[in-house]
């Protein structure tokens, strides 16, 4: 649990609706306070204020159609309808449309309660005509927070792509045949049976927060140890026939020198993440590279737990690049996810080399040789669930008329 709640500390959430809110009670307070120390004008000023906004964002969005229909019509919209590609592809959507049109009819039916007219209308296209001019220098522009929000709901990350690469060209082709090779590999493989539990039966999947991996494990911890590999999947895929994927299984040593079998590997599209952080071209420095790493395990977690055919077949860990200084942090990382996978998965049938001929034993019907039998005695408590209707107990009897007859 204590692993759970640090990986939770350090993985960013979806972003929420707060800014929504906060924006709707400053407007609603804004309205309410116009409305009480001007109720004659506040009708026609919320409308001007509506549409000086709106019209400037339309104005901007002209200039934008300006350069897409001259230079990028062709190659970027390949003669698509202008209707329903490029104008709200430039933000001329119907919304915009919609709020523009409704606050200058508005302002149009309550426009004799405007003070100053004319000064109010050429404030008006002033700043109508001062937005589309801001917005292009970038003082108006989206800030970065805007930007990211858009891309993450949009799944326009780099993080995005390669968790879904990595699922679709990956996880779903080898999870669902990890079983039949673990199987396989234990009947050639002498394996002590306690330290192969319901655990190591997964694929334990390696995310590191810095994306610098390392080829063999046993280069970064070497409490790490190579054992073999698991048997060949060949699968056709993309035009090669029998395409091989394998995993490794490894032996991850505790405190006690107890070796712990288990299939680990690191998640390879962090690979390219790290490629591209140092590559000075692509822009992609180490605040964003560990930004869209933290992205890629929300997201890969995200698919992998809506996937049926990878359910409960895979177990993401997350380590902190704080902590790699301990040079046996992934082994200790490593051994507490198949110590909590022990800890979390409960077998509700009973053992098969349990006695359930006689599993509860009441005291009116116990003998004497069975209550200092110490087969009996030494026995694991079972839990005994009847299929039974409950009966409703049993009223008291008045029985003093019998003792009177018998008197």
């Amino acid at each position: 649990m204590q692993c759970l709640r640090e990986q939770d500390a350090l993985i960013p959430r979806p972003r929420g609706s707060l800014p929504k809110v906060c924006a709707a009670v400053l407007v609603t307070v804004t309205i309410g306070g116009v409305m009480l120390f001007s109720p004659e004008r506040s009708i026609s000023l919320i409308a001007l204020a509506a549409l000086t906004l709106t019209v400037g964002s339309l104005l901007h969005g002209l200039c934008l159609l300006a350069e897409e229909l001259l230079y990028h019509s062709n190659t970027r919209y390949r003669g698509q309808r202008l209707l329903s590609h490029m104008l709200p592809a430039c933000g001329l959507g119907g919304k915009t449309l919609l709020t523009a049109g409704v606050a200058g009819l508005t302002l149009y039916l309550a426009r004799h309660h405007l003070p100053h007219k004319g000064q109010s209308w050429e404030l008006a296209f002033l700043v109508t005509v001062l937005y589309p001019l801001l917005k292009v220098l970038g003082v108006l522009g989206p800030s970065e927070v805007e930007v990211s929000d858009i891309c993450e709901g949009r799944k326009m990350n780099v993080a995005h792509g390669l968790a879904w690469s990595f699922y679709l060209g990956y996880l779903r082709l080898v999870l669902p045949r990890l079983e039949a090779s673990i199987t396989a590999f234990h009947a050639t493989h002498q394996l002590n049976n306690t330290s192969w539990g319901r655990g190591s039966r997964k694929l334990l999947i390696l995310v590191p927060l810095n994306a610098n991996i390392s080829h063999k494990l046993e280069d970064e911890d070497d409490n790490i140890q190579f054992y073999d590999n698991l048997p060949n999947n060949e699968i056709d895929r993309a035009g090669v026939r029998g395409r091989v994927y394998k995993h490794s299984v490894y032996r991850v040593m505790d405190q006690n020198g107890k070796a712990h079998e288990c299939v680990v590997e690191y998640a390879t599209p962090l690979l390219t993440l790290y490629s591209m952080s140092q590559e000075s071209s692509a822009g992609f420095g180490e605040p964003e590279r560990r930004q869209q790493v933290l992205l890629f395990y929300r997201t890969l977690q995200d698919i992998l737990e809506h996937s049926l055919e990878c359910r409960n077949r895979y177990k993401l860990i997350l380590l902190d690049g704080r902590k790699m200084d301990d040079p046996h942090f992934p082994s200790k990382a490593i051994l507490r996810h198949l110590e909590q996978q022990e800890k979390e998965e409960f077998c509700l049938t009973p053992p098969p080399h349990q006695e359930m001929a006689h599993p509860f034993v009441g005291s009116s019907g116990a003998s004497n040789g069975d209550m200092h039998n110490p087969e009996l005695m030494s026995r694991e408590p079972t839990l005994m669930i009847s299929l039974d209707k409950p009966q409703p107990l049993k009223e008291p009897t008045e029985n003093t008329y019998h003792y009177t007859r018998q008197k």
